[in-house]
């Protein structure tokens, strides 16, 4: 790194140190929105919001080394998860800067980084999850609208969000990745026919909804790209999903390789000896760190690709997949450490590690299960057969 990158990390670290909330980040609901939405403006005000996004729409227009910097001093400061502005800052707003309209950028993208918005993604079906592209909401067009009757399902905080990343089959004769459109679908105010329905799930907080559309008009200046090319629209976003939009759940996975470290220091659950002390705990924990430095190397990789070609790649499931399945190897590894009991204990400081394991059977689902992942990375890096 040259010597302004070293000081960009420091006045990083530096201002961190002075910002980062010490109150606990509500686990859903408005609440949770109010929190996340008021500490992304305070980031925003302190110039540390969309590093690497364009002047224009409020960014800082600087590297994604740069970006990846902020990221670590982050997690090491303890700074809280994006929470309800992950859509918003990591997939719609970089979605739209490579395939909106100038009015569409200047719309939505200050107020993404300023916290005024909050976005939610309408892709998986309960038909189509995986293989997206089997999705069966349809979109008819008509007139100036386009009416949108169909269901979606696991989306991320829709009961809160002003906005909806939604895809929906505007040519149903047409081949199976075409004829697709991607539509801005707003969700505050509900448009009449829409509605949310909240999923309750084994870890907790209600973060994932159902929402339903029938007979939802949605105006056609919303359509981002073009009217049956939303294929090569959503293919950038999975890519931003699989890849750099994931840079800093990679960077708080080695966070927690730390912390699950130093709780494997301390005394047994029943008052035995530190785990750490055990010999296959300690080369569990030995391997999980050298992974970690591993994920992070690939990162890098990644950023620097990005910065030469402008857009992310199929390489980003490479990560995508080996961050999911270490995250879950890791956090199987801290109810180990914790002993049987784990299940039973309270969370441990500011960290819940039995929530954190429920809820890590997701990492390799989300976004596209492992196996959508290898099948990527054999076609479109690899270049084999077409997997039937």
């Amino acid at each position: 790194m040259t010597e302004a990158d070293l000081a960009f990390r420091e006045e990083a670290k530096a201002w961190l140190r002075a910002n980062v909330p010490r109150e606990p980040q509500p686990e859903d609901g408005v609440a949770m929105r109010e929190f996340d939405m008021t500490w992304q403006a305070k980031q925003y005000e302190g110039g540390w919001a969309g590093i690497s996004w364009p002047e224009e729409y409020g960014g800082r227009a600087l590297s994604s080394l740069r970006q990846m910097i902020w990221h670590e001093e982050y997690a090491r400061a303890g700074g809280p998860k994006i929470g309800t502005g992950f859509v918003g800052v990591n997939d719609a707003g970089p979605t739209l800067m490579l395939h909106g309209t100038e009015a569409q950028k200047r719309k939505h993208l200050p107020r993404i980084l300023r916290g005024e918005e909050v976005w939610a993604q309408g892709y998986s079906e309960p038909g189509a999850g995986s293989d997206l592209a089997a999705m069966s909401t349809a979109g008819v067009v008509d007139g100036d609208d386009i009416v949108v009757t169909g269901e979606k399902i696991w989306t991320s905080y829709a009961d809160i969000s002003d906005f909806q990343e939604l895809l929906v089959r505007t040519n149903p004769d047409a081949p199976k990745h075409q004829g697709i459109t991607w539509l801005i679908c707003p969700l505050d105010p509900r448009p009449p026919g829409l509605t949310v329905q909240p999923i309750e799930t084994i870890s907790g907080p209600r973060h994932l909804c159902r929402v339903t559309y029938d007979g939802v008009r949605i105006p056609r200046t919303n359509v981002v790209g073009e009217i049956d090319a939303g294929w090569h629209v959503v293919s950038s976003s999975l890519y931003l999903k699989r890849g750099t939009g994931r840079i800093a759940d990679q960077v708080s996975l080695a966070r927690a390789v730390e912390d699950l470290i130093e709780l494997a220091r301390l005394p047994g659950p029943v008052g035995g000896p530190p785990p750490i002390e055990d010999d296959e705990i300690a080369r569990r924990l030995a391997t999980a760190r050298a992974e970690v430095a591993a994920l992070r190397a690939m990162t890098y990789v990644e950023l620097s690709r990005v910065d030469r070609n402008g857009t992310p790649g199929a390489e980003g499931s490479m990560g995508r997949i080996f961050h999911g399945e270490l995250g879950q190897r890791v956090r199987l590894l801290a109810m180990d450490v914790l002993g049987p009991n784990a299940l039973e204990m309270a969370p441990e400081g500011r960290r819940d590690w039995v929530k954190e394991y429920l809820w890590s059977f997701t990492e390799t689902i989300g976004g596209g299960t492992s196996d959508i992942q290898r099948s990527v990375i054999g076609e479109r890096v690899l270049g084999l057969p077409r997997d039937r």
